[in-house]
Formats: C-alpha cells, sequence, structure tokens
C-alpha cells in the first residue's frame, strides 16, 4: 500500500532538465495545465545548426494541440518522401508520403529547420507564467527522496551551486543523460551502431536534379543518404568505413570528394560537417521513483525512419497529462508506470523498423524490409509508415482498438476535433445512441471529458461505423481507451477508466 501523497510546500511541480525539443514540448504542455515548472538547460542558446529535419503527422496535432500549429506550419515544407535506389541509381524500393490531409489532420510528413522550430517552441513557452527557464545551468546531482526529488545544479554565469526540491525530474538531457545514470538504468542494444558523416549544406545555386525526395543509396561499400532541408539548405549522411578516422574525412578535401557524386565544391557551402555514431539502443528503466526520462535519454534510433526527434514528442505527450492527474490529485504517483510501459513498445518498434531500413541501406540485410513492402504495378515495391499500438498500460486491454491513436476530423463548423477537446478525455458518441443515455448515470457527470457527437462531423459518423462502436472514450493523448456499443458497456468503460485511477490512488 502507498503512502498517501504530500507534495505541498515544494518549490516545483516539475523541473525538467535539458530544453530540446522534447523538453520544450513537455514543458508547453505542462504550462497549458499550469504545473509550476522549471526547465535547467546547460547551453545559454539554442544550437543553431540543424540535426533533425523531419518529422510526421502525428506530431504535427501534438504542435496544435500545444497551440503552435500555425506558425510551426509555416516554418516548414511537406516532405514528399524517400526513394531506395541501387549501386547503379535504379529504385529498389518507394516509400511515398500522401499528397493529401492523413487521418490525423495534417500532411504525412514535413522538412524543418531544427533551430528555427525549436525557437518557436521556446517562444510559446512565454506565454505560461507558471513555466520558468533558466541558461547556463549544470546540473550535477539527483536524489529521489519518499515525498520529494532534489536537483543540485552550478550556474556557468556565477559558479554558485543551487540545490530545488520538486515533485518529479524528467530526464530530458540526450544520449548520454546525467539523468539516466542516476537512474540506474542501462541500454537494451537494438544491435545497430554504425559511423556516419553527416554534411550540411547551402546551395549557392538552384539543384532541381537533386530531387525533392529523399534518397537512400544502398550500396554495401559506400551507403549514403541525400536529404532536402527547407530552402537551398541540402544533407548527406555518408557511411564511414572501419579504417576510416573521422577527424580524416571532416577534413575539406575529404567532404568534397565524399560529395563529389552531387555536388561541386563552387555550388554550396559546407554549413555543417560532424561524424555521429548512429544507435539503436533503448533504455531498460525509465522511472524510478520521482525521477523520469524521455527523448533520447530513454531510446535513441538510427535516422532511416526520421522518428528520433518525433518519438519524444510523443514521450512528453503521453508524460504531461498522467503528471497534471498526479499533481492535482486525480490519480497517485504509480500512474507514471504506465508511461515506460505504453511508451518503450511503441517506440523499440519504430527503432527495429528503423535497423531494418539500415540492413537495405548497407545492403546487409535487404531481404527483411521486402518481407513488410507491397508492390505497387508502377512503384514496384512500396512501403508506408507505421502506427505501433502503445505497450500495455491504461487502456481497456480486452479491446481491439484501445492503445491505438484516434484520427482527427474536421467538425461541421469547420474546427479540428483536437481544437474542440484540448488536452482532455473525450468522448466520441453516435448522437442517437448519445441521446438514449442518461449520462450522469454513465458516471460521465464525475468524469472530465467532453463529449463529441457524430451528428457534428460525417467524417467522425464514418470513422465509428468503420470500427463498430456506439462510443469511443479517449484519452488526452488521443489514444484510445475503450469503446462501447451499449449504454452498459460505456457504463462499465467510465467505470474501468475511474477505477483505474481510484485503485492506483488506493494502491
Amino acid at each position: 500500500m502507498s503512502k498517501k501523497e504530500n507534495l505541498d510546500g515544494l518549490e516545483y511541480d516539475v523541473v525538467i532538465i535539458g530544453l530540446g525539443t522534447t523538453g520544450a514540448v513537455l514543458a508547453n504542455l505542462l504550462g497549458m495545465r499550469g504545473l509550476k515548472t522549471l526547465v535547467l538547460e546547460r547551453e545559454g542558446a539554442a544550437y543553431n545548426l540543424p540535426r533533425a529535419v523531419g518529422f510526421d503527422d502525428e506530431v504535427m496535432r501534438i504542435f496544435q494541440t500545444i497551440g503552435l500549429s500555425s506558425e510551426i506550419l509555416e516554418a516548414t515544407q511537406p516532405h514528399a518522401g524517400v526513394k531506395f535506389v541501387d549501386k547503379d541509381g535504379k529504385q529498389i524500393l518507394l516509400w511515398p508520403r500522401p499528397d493529401g490531409i492523413t487521418k490525423h489532420g495534417w500532411r504525412a510528413a514535413y522538412r524543418f529547420h531544427q533551430p528555427q522550430l525549436e525557437g518557436l517552441l521556446r517562444q510559446g513557452m512565454e506565454r505560461f507564467a507558471s513555466v520558468e527557464t533558466r541558461f547556463r545551468c549544470d546540473v550535477f546531482a539527483i536524489d529521489d527522496g519518499e515525498d520529494a526529488a532534489t536537483v543540485r545544479y552550478e550556474d556557468l554565469n556565477t559558479g554558485r551551486l543551487h540545490q530545488i526540491r520538486t515533485k518529479f525530474i524528467v530526464g530530458c538531457d540526450g544520449a548520454r543523460s546525467l539523468t539516466r545514470r542516476f537512474i540506474g538504468s542501462s541500454l537494451d542494444d537494438l544491435q545497430l551502431h554504425e559511423r556516419w558523416l553527416i554534411v550540411d549544406v547551402i546551395l549557392n545555386e538552384p539543384k532541381p536534379e537533386l530531387g525533392d525526395y529523399t534518397v537512400q543509396f544502398c550500396n554495401a561499400d559506400r551507403p549514403a543518404t541525400y536529404i532536402r532541408g527547407l530552402g537551398d539548405r541540402r544533407r548527406w549522411e555518408i557511411s564511414l568505413r572501419p579504417d576510416e578516422q573521422p577527424n580524416d574525412m571532416m577534413r575539406h578535401e575529404a567532404v568534397w570528394s565524399l560529395l563529389s557524386p552531387w555536388l561541386k565544391p563552387d555550388e554550396a557551402e559546407v554549413e555543417r560537417v560532424t561524424a555521429y555514431m548512429f544507435h539503436s539502443a533503448v533504455a531498460q528503466t525509465w522511472r524510478k521513483g520521482r525521477l523520469l526520462l524521455a527523448g533520447d535519454a530513454a531510446h535513441q534510433t538510427p535516422p532511416f525512419m526520421a522518428q528520433g526527434m518525433c518519438a519524444g514528442v510523443r514521450d512528453a505527450f503521453n508524460l504531461a497529462w498522467k503528471l497534471d492527474w498526479i499533481v492535482n490529485g486525480k490519480a497517485p504517483i504509480d500512474l507514471l508506470d504506465t508511461f515506460e510501459s505504453e511508451r518503450i513498445l511503441n517506440v523499440r518498434e519504430y527503432i527495429t523498423a528503423a535497423v531494418r531500413l539500415g540492413g537495405l541501406v548497407s545492403m546487409k540485410d535487404p531481404e527483411e524490409v521486402f518481407k513488410l513492402a507491397n508492390r505497387d504495378e508502377k512503384s514496384g515495391p512500396v512501403i508506408s509508415a507505421i502506427s505501433p499500438r502503445l505497450g500495455p498500460g491504461l487502456f481497456a486491454a480486452d479491446d481491439e482498438l484501445a492503445g491505438q491513436p484516434i484520427p482527427q476530423p474536421r467538425l461541421a463548423d469547420g474546427r479540428l476535433l483536437d481544437d474542440h477537446i484540448g488536452y482532455n478525455f473525450s468522448l466520441l458518441v453516435n448522437g442517437s445512441f448519445c441521446n438514449s443515455l442518461n449520462l450522469k448515470n454513465e458516471n460521465l457527470a464525475d468524469f472530465p471529458v467532453t463529449v463529441i457527437e457524430d451528428s457534428q462531423s460525417p467524417e467522425l459518423q464514418k470513422w465509428l461505423e468503420e470500427v463498430g462502436a456506439k462510443a469511443v472514450l479517449v484519452r488526452p493523448d488521443r489514444y484510445v481507451f475503450g469503446t462501447a456499443s451499449t449504454a452498459a458497456e460505456l457504463q462499465s468503460l467510465v467505470s474501468t477508466a475511474l477505477n483505474s485511477c481510484q485503485a492506483r490512488r488506493a494502491a
């Protein structure tokens, strides 16, 4: 039996260590909930060079939830897709990205410039009086206590040492996470570790022959990737051989020798060159008491699925509402067990898929990808985006739809669904079925849920018919808690959701 929480009198509800994309998204979400949040960032300014270069429709939907999709959309371009070609330039696999709007209400994928994106996320944090950021603060110790967590850091501007007590600490502090070390979590190795050279350039003149598609050059001798960035930015990721030293390969002559199949030195300016080790690993433990991991601190993936940053944003979306529930007394601290159990299997599927694609690019194990491809008469083998179910957690385990994300239809007034329901529980329900219910008797009066009838949206009506449900209970992070087709099933479903929290509170 857990001791009743005593969280009064602490300085902060949540301390976030690290202000990359994951930390910034989490801070925005906690700010929306009014949680007193402190972000500690070692650097004095955002990193001004590109790293991640793409994100998907589900992540744009999360940006929509935090109220920044309009600004972020203006700073993006649609992503055309990925072509896989052999050493002779012949296409062997296609991953197209649809031109239209997906089930999530956005384009399938977007290109972006990470410094610009992180600037917009940081501006978004300024909307919330409850969110504070301290720069040039180097965390050196973290302690987990029964009633509070403690973080110790040095203010690099003054040399002073500080100690903060908080209800929770979330380490968004990257692949070399200090938080992970204090949790004592080891990494599960998913068997891909390769050295690649990353070269970002800015074109001096148009090069339309390079194309809009990302191109994976599948070559056992020298695998490589071409990526179109925003505007005149272009990236090449080029595998390094075992006998090549990174410092040697980062020299001007070596870089341009590697780029020579595509560019001449007078056609572009090199913006960044770095040697990077592609890793595939997942932390075995994401939580210890009041300490948690998110983003690269919890998992690292090779870039072949463009899901590294996306996975961290999904972590934040899963975690923020649970922290809010705990801090505000709606659930006990044990609810955080579902953060790891739900996210770890989801992210492992993305990483495993990326490792498979890496096997094709390096031609070490190409057949694993072709087993998953469909054949198109015009394009040949084609793959599509995946959408893994959550691992076991806070949803009806015996319901096939539970743990899956819901689509985002437009309502009759033109708004997208998420703009109406906010970052809250919702009940999507057939109109005639809803009229037959006494919502008080279904316990909905005791549950913070927004009810949406399908008469408000033909798209929603069609989806409910497709999944064969009269009502779908949805979590704040847009994943299905469970479905119902009768009044009794709905009452049981809502009671299950309430009891899941109350049982955890009593535990």
